[in-house]
């Protein structure tokens, strides 16, 4: 199976974890498990770690596949029993989750040189407006760049504007649940001041007096920031994201923070389980889950979400909406909650890609706080000449994919396990033909744009083991959160299965340094031989999961998910149960996708040829009829 979004979790084992933690106690992981005192899981009271014994570094040892005879063990007890003490030192400080570590990533190789001329944006010619519709809700699904010249020639209000999406916000609300927390007070305040602003003759641009949604791991002061998390619910901060106050300097409109999977996961927070607007009965995926949802079913003009591995990706494929992940290093994340250093990306979500432009040119660039942010330019230019640019496409992704031959059952197969197995292989050859299914739109994708006069280059990603670095990811998260899993408020968390952050933080505590290190360094090859790639073409397509995915995300490179269609009547229908790992379970009249990568710090190029696609199928301009 494609290696995508959570079904990298399940690579952990191939770095040597093993199923279960170990049953005694290593480095204080499992004090974990056992509490003293009161149960409350507010106030679990962990209890004190037994010293290391030579069974337990004996267990540890397999854990990490590493070779130790009895008389290194022995040699090595007391100076682990006095490195763990360093680790209680550290811990006493209670790091706050918005301290990085001393180390910055960049994905740029040696010698590549970056254009830093920050040049003015030049967005597209002013669509023609006609009069000011009687019913507001026929502007709801309009794009940033037509909604702005209505507030711009001052044919619609702002104040009119908010309004209107505040009550289809509390309208949907009920039924796809995408709203942590409506700022109403402090919309309408916005709203009223970009209004006598526009009339003043002080108009900002074009997201002056645009009502926005934004993920609620961006910090608004004066609301909770809960990360979606069961035991943040009442969480604040004293200042606002920097994303948040420069779209407040663009004259842009908050009017909710919007739902995320817990701590960045999936679709399932502490309220529940954001929709689909095309198929309230499955999630929206995650973890931008509130931000596409919000942004498909009309309801915002656009939202900001964020990306470490697929969260921007994964719910605009599966809402339909159009989704911008930029370059790491473009947008600073300062005031957002931390996941991984290294991976953690803020972008738009919108339901155009010249929206997507036109919001991160309001939001790029270094804010003096986030270390791992690079000075380059971005240029919007809504006039550039895609033709010039160099395509190719990922050949082995838009191939047919053989079915797998079942395996032989074993000759004392029980019949518990004979159902079990059937039950396995039935879910299987449906997921193959949900894939196959969805094939046929990613092939009318490369036909269409062979069509559009493109000579599309075969090409391919490096040949190396992308799955097995995504533990730099986990291990991060386990850093991030290391407080959580030690005192025990994990439990908090709504989700706990075994792919759940709880389990997951616990198994990384058994990631070591060294395999840490090592992966980063095969991440450098990776940075390295996806830089020769793109000295050979300027945009990839690819179909939006499989191991692009993951690759892209480890090497920092952007990407633009678009519409590419709905499905027919004959899809094939969708699984009664949704786990949330799977975006082309939709069925019939659901959307699908395609993705165009680019080069580091070459977001506008993309963007302009992600819109050119847009521009020659007119996907975009679909959307879900609500109830």
């Amino acid at each position: 199976m494609p290696l995508d979004r959570r079904h990298f979790l399940t690579v952990c084992s191939a770095a040597g974890f093993a199923g279960t933690l170990l049953p005694g106690a290593l480095y204080t992981l499992a004090a974990q498990a056992e509490q003293q005192g009161s149960e409350s899981p507010k106030n679990p009271q962990p209890i004190a770690p037994k010293p290391i014994t030579d069974q337990m570094l004996q267990a540890a040892a397999a854990i990490a596949g590493v070779p130790l005879t009895a008389a290194q063990r022995a040699m090595m007890l007391n100076g682990l029993n006095q490195q763990r003490k360093s680790y209680d030192a550290i811990r006493a400080l209670h790091i706050p989750n918005n301290i990085a570590p001393a180390i910055i990533f960049d994905p740029l190789p040696p010698g590549v040189a970056v254009d830093t001329e920050r040049r003015a944006m030049r967005i597209s010619k002013a669509p023609s407006i006609a009069h000011t519709p009687s019913n507001l809700e026929d502007l709801a699904f309009l794009s940033v760049r037509e909604l702005s010249e209505y507030v711009r020639t001052k044919k619609v209000s702002s104040t009119a504007l908010t309004e209107m999406y505040l009550a289809r916000l509390k309208r949907y609300d009920p039924m796809l649940h995408f709203v942590v927390t409506l700022t109403e007070e402090r919309a309408m305040t916005q709203a009223r001041e970009a209004d006598r602003e526009i009339a003043a003759g002080k108009y900002r641009g074009p997201l002056h007096g645009l009502p926005w949604g934004a993920k609620d791991l961006l910090a608004v002061k004066g609301y909770p920031t809960t990360w979606g998390a069961g035991g943040f619910e009442d969480q604040s901060f004293d200042d606002d994201a920097t994303v948040v106050k420069r779209l407040d300097e663009a004259g842009a409109v908050l009017v909710a923070k919007t739902t995320l999977g817990a701590l960045a996961m999936g679709d399932k927070w502490f309220g529940g389980r954001t929709r689909n607007p095309w198929n309230p009965h499955q999630g929206s995926s995650g973890s931008s889950a509130g931000s596409a949802s919000s942004v498909a079913s009309g309801c915002v003009a656009f939202a900001i979400g964020s990306e470490t591995l697929g969260s921007i990706s994964s719910p605009t494929t599966r809402c339909g909406a159009t989704g911008l992940r930029p370059s790491f290093g473009f947008v600073p994340r300062t005031g957002a909650m931390a996941l991984s250093w290294t991976m953690d990306k803020l972008g738009p979500l919108c339901r155009a890609v010249e929206d997507c432009a036109i919001v991160l040119d309001a939001i790029y660039g270094p804010d003096g706080k986030d270390l791992a942010m690079r000075d380059a330019g971005f240029s919007w230019n809504a006039d550039f000449d895609w033709r010039t640019l160099r395509v190719g496409y990922l050949q082995d992704a838009f191939a047919a994919k053989h079915p797998e031959e079942p395996a032989k059952p074993p000759a004392s197969e029980t019949e518990i396990k004979r159902k079990k197995r059937l039950a396995a292989d039935r879910d299987h050859a449906a997921a193959r033909a949900r894939r196959e299914y969805d094939r046929r739109y990613d092939q009318a994708a490369l036909n269409k744009l062979r069509a559009m006069d493109i000579d599309l280059k075969p090409v391919a990603l490096p040949n190396l083991p992308y799955g097995d670095m995504s533990p730099l990811l986990t291990a991060e998260a386990a850093a991030a959160f290391d407080d959580l899993t030690m005192s025990g408020r994990d439990r908090l968390l709504t989700e706990q299965s075994v792919d759940d952050w709880p389990n997951l933080f616990r198994v990384s505590r058994f990631y070591p340094a060294v395999e840490y290190i090592q992966a980063n360094r095969a991440r450098t090859l990776a940075i390295q031989q996806m830089a020769a790639l793109f000295q050979q073409v300027d945009v990839i397509v690819t179909p939006s999961s499989g191991d692009q995915l993951v690759a892209t995300n480890l090497t920092g490179h952007p990407a633009v998910i678009v519409p590419n269609g709905i499905r027919g009547n004959d899809a094939p229908v969708p699984p009664k149960i949704d786990d949330g790992e799977d975006d082309s379970i939709g069925g019939p009249g659901t959307p699908v996708s395609i993705t165009f990568l680019g080069g580091l710090y070459q977001d506008a190029k993309l963007c302009a040829f992600a819109r050119a696609y847009q521009q020659a199928t007119g996907f975009e301009k679909l959307h879900p009829r609500l109830g």
